[in-house]
């Protein structure tokens, strides 16, 4: 039975957990400007979402400083640090969940584990200068996405030879560079990464296809939650593709993936229990 040891925590990977997104950013693509407001982190909301989403079945919670929606832009070093490390060590201090840290840049990786930040979730694969080495000394997990472009450029024109090859071969690349860093394979895990740098068909052909990741032995965390591919199948606007999400949430579950990364926790728990039980064909 293999367990992932977050710090202080230990997930269970025998599980399906759900991940609870908490964006603390201006310019979030489906919630921007819920958490973060008037150039200051909304805290009081921030821990209310959090526990909602603790009672309602997360068993982690992303806490992401960046946007990474489609041309959004960077952000500078002391805001990202000053978004994310007040809702680190406030959730640390409060909820029992792990709490993961949504970034890419070294300083906030190093200082967020610090205050009880249990796994690192980078878009860029550790690819920012820096980022290996300062994930390297975490003794954390680490999730790996895979990225085509920037987040300002991704969505202009992406194209794969193929797409399964290219998102494979780009992921175990990214591992053989973290076990030369010393992180051991027994810390990271892989995110496909739908819409960064993807067509709604390329992300259909992923959703289809999970067991090509699935074969390396490295938990899966998938994230589709309220995202184009879903607008674009169902032409739905952002607030009503909830349906859509859930669906692939389903097709995740019954191929294997081991986190979801939603924003909808408890309908998301629901399904991944339900398409469990299935699988099983036992309560």
């Amino acid at each position: 039975m293999r367990q992932l040891v977050c710090g202080n925590r230990t997930l269970n990977l025998a599980d399906t957990h759900v991940m609870g997104i908490l964006n603390v950013t201006p310019d979030s693509f489906s919630d921007g400007g819920t958490l973060y407001s008037n150039q200051q982190v909304r805290l009081d909301n921030v821990i209310r979402q959090a526990e909602g989403m603790v009672t309602d079945g997360a068993t982690i919670l992303d806490v992401g400083g960046e946007s990474t929606r489609p041309g959004a832009a960077t952000v500078t070093l002391d805001e990202e640090l000053g978004r994310v490390l007040p809702v680190v060590e406030k959730i640390a201090l409060e909820l029992d969940v792990v709490i993961s840290v949504d970034t890419s840049t070294p300083e906030v990786i190093t200082e967020s584990v610090k205050l009880g930040a249990g796994l690192i979730n980078d878009v860029r694969a550790l690819g920012r200068e820096g980022a290996l080495v300062a994930a390297a000394k975490t003794n954390l997990p680490i999730c790996l996405m895979h990225m085509q472009g920037s987040p300002a450029t991704m969505q202009d024109a992406p194209s794969y030879d193929d797409v399964l090859d290219d998102v494979e071969y780009f992921l175990l690349q990214r591992v053989k560079a973290c076990e030369a860093a010393g992180i051991t394979k027994d810390r990271l895990l892989l995110d496909p990464g739908f819409g960064f740098g993807k067509s709604v068909e390329h992300n259909l052909r992923l959703m289809n296809n999970l067991d090509r990741l699935k074969q390396h032995d490295l938990p899966l965390l998938i994230g589709t939650s309220r995202k184009s591919m879903i607008g674009a199948v169902l032409n739905r606007e952002v607030e009503q593709r909830l349906p859509g999400s859930l669906a692939t949430v389903a097709l995740a579950v019954m191929q294997g993936a081991e986190i979801i990364r939603v924003h909808d926790v408890a309908e998301t728990v629901d399904v991944v229990k339900m398409t469990r039980a299935v699988m099983a064909e036992t309560v």
